[in-house]
């Protein structure tokens, strides 16, 4: 319901939450505003990057310039609890290649069938300042990704090719109880706010569009610094961790035991 249309005038709060275990957890305990001040420190670290590079064990690689701009309408008005990911990347400055985690899953605006499709071999979505040029890898699987592109684009009226967007995870408290597979809708709504996945919004030319690409246990190297290693988020990066962590022990017992359940 989150992206539904909401009565005006009125403060709308999604939680990402999904269950009592999720809410009792360190998700769900750790301060919210440690998590809010959080995003507002890796905003500003890509924002005033030159270069950030992303790669994964699986065979990511993509690189670019982000050209974020901090502006009140540049991130989403519905509050979120728990605070889980930064604001999202434009992707029209990046180009390179993303693996897939063996599925290719929606973004929760609009729901349509089938809502998930999975590959038996290896499949990379390869792209160009913000635009998909392609799939590659085992051909049969290669032949489900474009199938499904061609018949959620047609389905919707939405532009095919157009990649919107990207971020990873922020809060490592954010473990994902059960499998994807169970429901990837329910996967989808929440397990994106664990460092150790990265989403793209890709399929329409508006967040969070319609079919989202996931990385598993990225590397986000930003002008040189790895702000994410191997799906860790490196706070130590951050100019503002020490003090974070002392205003928050809280947040900071949860980065030194990180919950790694991402249902995959």
């Amino acid at each position: 319901m989150r992206f539904s249309q909401m009565p005006a005038n009125k403060r709308i709060v999604v939680s990402y939450a999904l269950c009592p275990d999720m809410l009792g957890s360190g998700f769900g305990t750790a301060h919210h505003d440690a998590f809010l001040h959080l995003k507002d420190a890796v905003n500003d670290a890509i924002a005033h990057a030159e270069n950030v590079h992303v790669t994964c064990p699986r065979g990511t690689d993509y690189t670019g310039q982000p050209q974020l701009k901090l502006t009140p309408g540049s991130d989403t008005s519905i509050r979120r609890f728990p605070m889980s990911v930064p604001t999202p990347i434009p992707a029209h400055s990046f180009s390179g290649r993303v693996a897939m985690p063996g599925f290719l899953t929606g973004t929760g605006s609009q729901y349509y069938t089938p809502y998930s499709v999975e590959f038996q071999g290896e499949v990379y979505a390869l792209f160009e300042h913000g635009r998909l040029t392609g799939f590659e890898g085992d051909p049969e699987s290669v032949a489900v990704a474009n199938r499904h592109y061609d018949h959620v684009a047609t389905s919707l009226g939405i532009d095919r090719d157009f990649v919107h967007s990207w971020h990873a995870g922020i809060h490592p408290g954010c473990g994902f109880p059960g499998t994807a597979r169970d429901s990837y809708e329910r996967w989808g709504g929440s397990g994106f706010g664990n460092p150790r996945v990265l989403h793209f919004h890709t399929c329409g030319s508006y967040a969070p569009g319609e079919i989202s690409w996931n990385v598993i246990d990225p590397t986000v190297t930003v002008d040189g610094v790895k702000l994410w290693d191997n799906g860790r988020l490196r706070i130590d990066n951050l100019k503002e961790s020490n003090a974070l962590m002392d205003m928050f022990p809280c947040a900071a017992q949860v980065f030194a035991n990180p919950d790694d359940r991402i249902g995959l």
